[in-house]
């Protein structure tokens, strides 16, 4: 089959591959839409750290049960998306119903081969139905589901004041699902484009941390997110979390967090980090997408295709100020 194939850090190449492996009771499925996410542009970049190369990327993905599968859990030709953690099931977080934080967990297009390609394969437990959302829709459930889950851990109080540091996708989807569990919520990034996007598209308050005085925000918030994917900003949040307040990372980078104790501890900080999501965040975001509480026409900013992607995905990473959501259509 055909795949992209990130060979070496920013080295791309779209390479005739075997097909997956079909592991029994396992499902083959065919690729009609990939996102690409972070993740795909920090292993492209070469600062993800759970992964070796070469790899196949991509975990944002929706497709077709290939017309070849001879199983019972679901039909040739339906519709289905990806919960793209594949978990041992036996260690103590899968013990403790958390498969998200899977001591030896497998994420496809990080830890193993991903779905930037014509076919990938998964356990039937990891596809989900994708009824009643298109294609591009599905595709996009993941990345949003990392929102909801960090909202979801987080436990937003009614109308609090609650800060999303970092205006890409992540932070729109924490943005999202903050906003509909209540939360007054405000933007803050870098990027002009960024927080236009944000406030006309989708009706955020925001503010450019690179052109006011971030001393009027402090200690302001209840709720602080990061998703910035920036150690400095990660380090630096603490300062915007209220007395008593919560700071929950979304972030995952290679670099150490240090923070002043006396800064942490005089406020009671309850700090969290927030990994992946859960079966229960994925069909929290389907719900959202069905009601129409997610308007996933303004998510969804720029296409390619598998050989376009070679191209554009490196340009994409370059300036990302205005991508939201890149999907790649394969079929």
């Amino acid at each position: 089959m055909k795949a992209l194939v990130c060979n070496t850090p920013n080295a791309l190449d779209i390479a005739e591959v075997p097909a997956p492996e079909l592991p029994a009771g396992w499902v083959p499925v065919d690729v009609h839409r990939v996102g690409i996410c972070g993740t795909d542009f920090h292993i492209y970049g070469g600062r993800q750290p759970y992964l070796s190369y070469p790899r196949i990327m991509g975990h944002e993905v929706s497709g077709c049960v290939a017309a070849d599968y001879r199983g019972t859990d679901f039909r040739p030709g339906e519709l289905v998306l990806a919960n793209p953690y594949i978990a041992c099931g036996t260690c103590h977080a899968c013990r403790a119903q958390k498969p998200n934080c899977c001591e030896n967990i497998q994420v496809i297009g990080v830890h193993r081969d991903g779905a930037m390609a014509e076919r990938f394969t998964m356990p039937p437990e990891n596809l989900i139905r994708a009824k009643g959302l298109t294609a591009d829709q599905a595709a996009m459930v993941e990345f949003l589901a990392i929102g909801r889950h960090a909202v979801a851990r987080t436990r937003i109080i009614p109308d609090a004041k609650t800060l999303i540091v970092g205006g890409g996708p992540i932070g729109l989807a924490c943005a999202l699902f903050a906003r509909i569990d209540g939360g007054d919520v405000t933007v803050v990034d870098i990027s002009d484009d960024k927080l236009a996007i944000l406030r006309d598209g989708f009706g955020f308050k925001t503010l450019n941390t690179g052109t006011i005085d971030t001393s009027d925000l402090t200690s302001g918030f209840e709720h602080v997110f990061d998703a910035t994917g920036n150690i400095h900003a990660m380090n630096a949040g603490l300062k915007y979390v209220a007395h008593g307040g919560t700071y929950t990372l979304v972030s995952v980078v290679k670099e150490e967090l240090v923070f002043a104790d006396p800064e942490f501890h005089k406020r009671e900080t309850t700090l969290l980090s927030s990994r992946n999501a859960l079966a229960d965040d994925f069909r929290f975001v389907i719900d959202a997408i069905r009601d129409g509480k997610i308007n996933t026409d303004r998510i969804g900013t720029h296409r390619t295709t598998l050989d376009g992607a070679v191209i554009d995905l490196p340009k994409w990473a370059n300036d990302r100020d205005s991508v939201i959501k890149a999907i790649i259509e394969i079929r």
